[in-house]
């Protein structure tokens, strides 16, 4: 029998911007509310990342998360990620804080420094809530995002060996994955291990299935198909085609308004869990079956939510 498929949903990120959607999560009260649907639609994994309530701004201040970490744990049972990404120019202890701060059972982990364009966003729009949008925006045109074997192995002492949390390694190009067999090598990483395939980025790998299928097959050549989980998640317009494949190709899946404003051409999403109820009917069709966080749990090895710091 086929594995069941892991959904998980990211609801709000660190991408996009309050101008580009009136349903974009940006206070504690809207992430909180966002992730439990999100849940209660059949997510079992929630990656969080915190906003400025006033702003929308990416926040990585732990006392932002703590503002919905404690009430998403108290209304659902899904699995709380918390994302390290948290916002493009951040320095690695700032993107650790918040991690290290809750001690969660999952935290985000990017596997590579890259170019990370979203400047070609701004060609979108002409008017702004925000002074600071355009600016993050067009930053990024003449930016690369660190990630570089002393930070990852920094976040993997005092994050994962320090609290015991396990990790979505984020890999968005063939050389990521190289990256994480040498930690693997290293005895840093151990199964199981959970590797999210990111495509649809501006200086990673294209939204290409032919990508995805040759990621998978080298994933099993170098980590062996028993000692790791595969997701997959797709920016913009490729989101449900990706995560569709990915379920048929026996993978998981990521859906979210941090990846996708929409639900279908040129009609943007009302809500996360509208996203995580369409992409779970279309597995269920399948004929495959959706993961409890039970199940999440036991086949990531995670330490439970009764361990977390709050």
């Amino acid at each position: 029998m086929p594995k069941s498929v892991i959904i998980t949903c990211a609801p709000t990120g660190g991408i996009h911007t309050p101008t580009m959607s009136p349903h974009l999560p940006i206070t504690p009260d809207q992430i909180a509310t966002a992730s439990i649907e999100a849940a209660e639609a059949g997510a079992s994994i929630i990656h969080l990342h915190a906003r400025n309530p006033e702003t929308g701004k990416p926040d990585p201040r732990p006392e932002t998360f703590m503002q919905f970490l404690p009430r998403i744990k108290q209304s659902v049972d899904a699995v709380v990620n918390v994302s390290t990404g948290a916002g493009l120019g951040m320095s690695m202890d700032d993107r650790l804080a918040a991690a290290t701060g809750a001690s969660p059972e999952m935290a985000s982990l990017n596997m590579g420094s890259m170019n990370f364009g979203i400047f070609p966003l701004l060609e979108k729009y002409s008017e702004w809530q925000h002074d600071w949008e355009p600016e993050f925006l067009g930053m990024t045109k003449d930016f690369i995002f660190p990630n570089t074997f002393a930070t990852i192995e920094y976040a993997l002492k005092n994050l994962g060996e320090v609290h015991g949390t396990k990790f979505e390694f984020e890999c968005y190009d063939l050389g990521h994955l190289y990256n994480l067999k040498w930690f693997v090598d290293k005895g840093l990483v151990k199964p199981p291990f959970f590797i999210q395939m990111v495509f649809g980025i501006l200086g990673g790998m294209g939204s290409e299935l032919d990508h995805l299928v040759h990621l998978h097959r080298t994933a099993d050549r170098l980590f062996g198909a028993e000692n790791y989980e595969w997701s997959v998640l797709a920016a913009g317009k490729a989101q449900m085609p990706f995560a569709t494949q990915s379920a048929m190709l026996g993978g998981n899946l990521r859906v979210g308004l941090e990846d996708s404003l929409y639900i279908g051409k040129g009609e943007l999403a009302t809500s996360n869990a509208q996203q995580v109820t369409r992409i779970r009917q279309i597995v269920e069709n399948l004929g495959l079956t959706v993961a409890t966080p039970a199940e999440a749990r036991e086949r990531l090895a995670l330490k439970g939510g009764d361990a977390v710091g709050f």
